[in-house]
């Protein structure tokens, strides 16, 4: 009995743990964060659980019965998604209200991982977004279809080969440079009229405005920490995606 305590104990902790790693995934703070975790060791009968979170690990210690369990969790991956976090706030309610199995709470959290957005959906958003953009800031049309051009290769960049880059950093230059040297190839060949509107268009796709504004979030909700993390996060990428289209521009020269 007392081992199946523990084992019922751990798959509970590593249930709120599986579940607080996609909201921070997902761009949720973390007083969010800790908050929906000692909410679900609560509804399975946890009389305490301490939590600390930062954006890059979780530590959480639950009081059960006459047993305590630790577990860390390391978060490697970043981004927004509204509509999963959504689902995540969702299933953490129904866990407090009517505290299902594990199995099945598992197997709901499990449909939300793969519930994710289709890539039509996603690459219109890319392609809009980039083309509009660089209309706005002065463009013209040939401008915006270059820009949209150049947003379908970040829209495959992000689904294919983001997720094998360790280093983020690297991955925002690599990402900025290709999408530079693109409207810089595009200019010489006569596919748009200004090879810096449609960089403009297509750095928006890049730059980290919600991960800023999530630092801001947490600063004033006081988890400085992640904060500070998170602001320090958002203006080392935005330097290296500054970096990229300057590569790509110092190397298609003035004619670009």
């Amino acid at each position: 009995m007392e081992r199946e305590s523990d084992a019922g104990n751990g798959q509970i902790l590593t249930l709120a743990l599986d579940v607080g790693e996609q909201l921070l995934e997902c761009g949720g703070e973390v007083s969010r964060v800790e908050d929906t975790i000692r909410r679900i060791c609560a509804g399975y009968g946890a009389r305490r659980t301490d939590v600390f979170a930062i954006t890059s690990s979780i530590v959480v210690t639950m009081h059960r019965g006459e047993k305590s369990v630790t577990q860390t969790r390391r978060i490697t991956a970043s981004g927004t998604d509204f509509g999963r976090m959504e689902a995540l706030n969702a299933l953490s309610r129904r866990i407090c209200e009517e505290k299902p199995s594990i199995g099945a709470a598992r197997q709901a959290l499990l449909d939300i991982s793969r519930d994710g957005q289709g890539a039509l959906p996603g690459l219109f958003g890319y392609v809009l977004a980039s083309g509009a953009f660089a209309c706005f800031f002065g463009g013209s049309v040939r401008d915006g279809l270059g820009a949209a051009l150049c947003g379908v290769l970040i829209f495959y960049m992000d689904r294919r080969v983001r997720h094998i880059w360790d280093s983020r950093l690297l991955y925002a230059m690599l990402c900025s440079f290709l999408a530079g040297v693109c409207a810089l190839l595009f200019r010489r060949v006569g596919l748009c009229d200004h090879a810096d509107k449609v960089m403009i268009g297509d750095i928006m796709l890049l730059i980290p405005g919600i991960a800023l504004t999530n630092a801001l979030r947490d600063l004033f909700m006081g988890d400085t920490i992640s904060g500070l993390l998170r602001l320090l996060e958002a203006l080392l990428q935005a330097a290296a995606i500054a970096c990229g289209f300057a590569l790509a521009m110092y190397l298609g020269g003035i004619t670009g």
